[in-house]
């Protein structure tokens, strides 16, 4: 499970839930080893806490007030009120050491200001409620907040400050660490969360070195990896402007060029190019070093507006952007069932084509439904996908790389 901020929890929870329902043979959480990087660090550990996806749609997503387990994304929008103030009690004594150095010291104007660095905030936001309130999570009767504890393997990973090396929380010599603290120091995002202090440690996203870190379980050899992966580049150059089953309501209107955003545009496409590149080159190397483990990716469209125009730290559209991603999933999973039913059925594994073809499933009920029109060019769309694979399944295998 990849990181990507609420944006990439909400798309991992709303393809969880079209896995679950769409997949015979495989149940989300008694699966052997699971993985978890920065956002994705919560979906992980909630699964292999034996919370289902539906009921991590009900607990992350769903706006139910009053429900006594929900998770309020407010949580994560309170001010460091403490990294302020103990910085703070810095600058007294950093402007005192600065104004010496600049005139006594004879030190140049930008090399004062330098001296003032320590004083500002290491993150903006307090992460601090995730540990509480996910340890309350935890403690419910069947679940556990102790590595040690869990029926199956869990590993979180973050990123140790001062080393800039990934640590492996549930690992041994790392397991004694709660997973509510080790869930707030894989998600601690640089800038925006203030580092998290462990054992006198300092630790940040696990991100940061690898998008996904899969290789830790696939060093204990296991013969089936389910990668989700929530954040790809968009390619504005051949838009999706069809409105089809898998977006049964009207896409908003994507913008010409990235350029034409503005900064964050930009900045967005930045980041999730660097985050994808790592993990397009890490998956080959997986390819060539473990040939004898099947990898399953899961992301959404790069052509799909819908994801990439969305405000990552937004809340407002999580309950719509949760049945987009369920409905996608959904939509992938059809158009690719040729490919997929020959790697998923040695495992024993099968879709369930009739939960597939039934449009009548949603997470949440759209605004309007899909038309005629819709479902013919969605089915057309998916025929013709599934000839592709029956034509590159003809070809020689040497060379060609398996989806």
């Amino acid at each position: 499970m990849a990181g990507g901020g609420p944006l990439g929890a909400i798309f991992e929870i709303g393809a969880l839930c079209a896995l679950q329902e769409s997949l015979e043979g495989i149940d989300f959480n008694r699966l052997q080893h699971y993985v978890g990087v920065s956002a994705g660090s919560f979906i992980a550990a909630g699964l292999a806490n034996g919370i289902t996806p539906h009921q991590l749609f009900s607990l992350f997503i769903e706006d139910r007030k009053r429900q006594a387990e929900a998770f309020d994304p407010a949580w994560l929008l309170r001010p460091a009120f403490t990294e302020f103030f103990s910085r703070s009690m810095l600058l007294p004594g950093l402007l005192m050491a600065g104004t010496w150095k600049g005139t006594l010291g004879r030190k140049s104007l930008m090399r004062t200001l330098e001296y003032l660095g320590p004083s500002l905030p290491t993150g903006v936001f307090s992460n601090a409620q995730i540990h509480v309130e996910l340890a309350k999570l935890f403690a419910k009767p069947g679940r556990s907040n102790d590595f040690r504890h869990l029926e199956s393997r869990l590993t979180l990973v973050a990123t140790h400050l001062d080393s800039s090396q990934a640590v492996s929380f549930g690992r041994p010599g790392w397991d004694h660490v709660p997973i509510s603290k080790a869930v707030q120091a894989s998600a601690a995002l640089p800038g925006l969360f203030p580092p998290v202090e462990i054992d006198g440690q300092h630790f940040v996203d696990g991100a940061l070195i690898k998008t996904m870190h899969a290789s830790i379980a696939l060093d204990e050899g296991v013969d089936l990896m389910l990668c989700i992966n929530p954040l790809v580049p968009f390619d504005a150059s051949a838009r999706q402007s069809v409105t089809d089953a898998a977006t049964p309501w009207a896409a908003p209107e994507p913008i010409p060029r990235i350029a034409d955003g503005g900064l964050p545009a930009v900045l967005s496409q930045t980041f999730r190019s660097l985050i994808h590149s790592r993990l397009v080159l890490g998956l080959k190397s997986y390819e060539q070093a473990y040939p004898h483990t099947d990898i399953v990716l899961f992301e959404p469209d790069h052509r799909d507006p819908e994801l990439y125009l969305a405000n990552t730290f937004s809340y407002s559209q999580r309950r719509h952007l949760a049945e987009h991603a369920y409905q996608q999933t959904r939509q992938l999973l059809r158009s690719r069932q040729t490919g997929l039913s020959t790697k998923l059925g040695y495992h024993g594994i099968k879709l369930n084509h009739a939960v597939l073809d039934d449009t009548s499933r949603h997470l949440c009920r759209p605004q309007r439904e899909p038309t005629r029109i819709s479902h013919a060019l969605t089915r057309l769309h998916n025929i013709m996908n599934n000839l592709n694979q029956v034509v590159q399944a003809a070809e020689p295998a040497q060379g060609r790389s398996a989806w």
